[in-house]
């Protein structure tokens, strides 16, 4: 662990580009989880936080493919910095949620803040390989992938018990305020994120760009793998909606309700950064991502029938060890096996297709979860999960990525840092 942290001592420019993210994904959730909270309060029903989860998720995924051709032609700095100016505009109109009447504000300030995250994440991560050297690209990619865990930790148990000492509003005020911060640390990145003739000049016609994305991930089994990889964890990903709902179950409150975000996020913390080694064992890569995904199935089919909550608590970090292993293993593969100039729509094809699967499967947990107990919901998922990694792993059982794309990742690094 500490051979991998080092990659933030040593280089300056991914450590701004890391904390810029971290003080993102940290506002995201000091966000989101007070307001998953609220709504069920204000209106009576848990069907208003789905549709905010639903709509976050899905606004997402229709936006990608226009931001991931936008991430390859124009400077990520710039648009990362916008985007969080966007984000905060939508926060600040989570302050008007005042009672069932305002519930549609949630809805607005939440789509506000999910436009703003379509073109933050395909620019951010297409940035990583340009600030980090060959030798440091797994490292990285660990350290990366954790960033999402690490202030789902911070984020959701602090606001949860912010929630529960101050109220809802004070968090939307200190999320606020982190994506200002966000922005100022993303001027501190001084390597340039792209290649440079990917930079400046205008935008392609976007989708002249789609078509040649994918085309190049419908030409390439082993991409079109790793693209459909995540999907699985997605369409799991209704488990969301109930963590307040069954925090009620249990009798632990708010608290108990950031708890389980909390370890959600402790569990795709810890997850990229013990898969460091698995990540440089290409010939472990597509059955490690495999057995990611079951175990996810299998730890929320567990925590359906699981009679405590501390039992609860551990099959849910459990299942998001799983899931940000899944997460960070198959970026790490996406990065070595695209080049740079495709790069921004290729991840952008794959965060869709995944938020794509998260919306659905929030969509139909809002239409039965005033309906269906809390433990039906969580084994549904789960069983999801499951059977989604089974038929993955049948459909990949030949493919292998033990030798990596010619010179793609390799390239990129070329391009950006000048190194023969």
């Amino acid at each position: 662990m500490a051979s991998t942290l080092s990659v933030l001592t040593r280089n300056r420019n991914f450590r701004n580009l890391f904390m810029a993210q971290l003080v993102v994904f940290g506002a995201d959730w000091f966000v989101m989880v007070p307001l998953l909270v609220l709504l069920p309060k204000l209106t009576g029903s848990g069907v208003w936080g789905a549709l905010v989860l639903a709509v976050d998720t899905g606004i997402v995924a229709l936006l990608l493919p226009y931001t991931g051709t936008i991430a390859d032609r124009f400077d990520r700095r710039k648009i990362m910095m916008v985007a969080n100016v966007a984000a905060l505009a939508g926060v600040l109109l989570l302050l008007g949620v005042r009672g069932a009447d305002t519930a549609w504000l949630a809805m607005l300030g939440i789509g506000v803040v999910a436009v703003a995250k379509a073109f933050y994440s395909p620019a951010a991560q297409a940035a990583v390989p340009n600030v980090l050297d060959s030798e440091e690209l797994a490292a990285g990619n660990a350290v990366a992938g954790s960033a999402w865990g690490t202030m789902t930790i911070v984020g959701a148990s602090l606001g949860g018990v912010l929630t529960a000492v101050a109220g809802p509003y004070v968090c939307f005020w200190i999320g606020g305020t982190a994506l200002v911060a966000a922005a100022g640390l993303t001027t501190l990145i001084r390597r340039p994120l792209q290649a440079p003739q990917q930079q400046g000049g205008a935008a392609p016609r976007t989708w002249t760009a789609i078509r040649e994305a994918l085309g190049y991930i419908g030409h390439r089994p082993r991409v079109l793998a790793l693209v459909t990889v995540k999907s699985a964890v997605g369409l799991g990903n209704g488990v969301l909606t109930v963590f307040p709902l069954l925090a009620g179950v249990y009798a632990v409150g708010p608290v108990g309700a950031g708890l389980l975000f909390a370890v959600r996020g402790a569990g795709a913390l810890v997850g990229p950064i013990l898969m460091r080694r698995v990540l440089t064992n290409r010939a472990w890569l597509l059955p490690g991502l495999a057995l990611s995904m079951s175990a996810y199935g299998l730890a929320y089919l567990g925590a359906s029938v699981a009679p405590w909550f501390p039992l609860v608590l551990v099959l849910v970090f459990v299942a998001h060890f799983a899931g940000g292993s899944n997460w960070v293993m198959s970026n790490f593969a996406l990065q070595v096996e695209v080049p740079d100039r495709l790069r921004g729509r290729v991840f952008a094809t794959d965060m869709m297709l995944a938020t794509l699967a998260i919306s659905v499967s929030q969509l139909v947990v809002a239409g039965v979860v005033d309906v269906v107990d809390e433990r039906v919901v969580l084994a549904g998922c789960g069983l999801v999960t499951l059977v989604y990694a089974i038929g993955w792993r049948i459909a990949t059982r030949r493919l292998s990525l033990v030798t990596p794309a010619a010179g793609s990742a390799q390239n990129a690094v070329r391009q950006t840092t000048g190194r023969p």
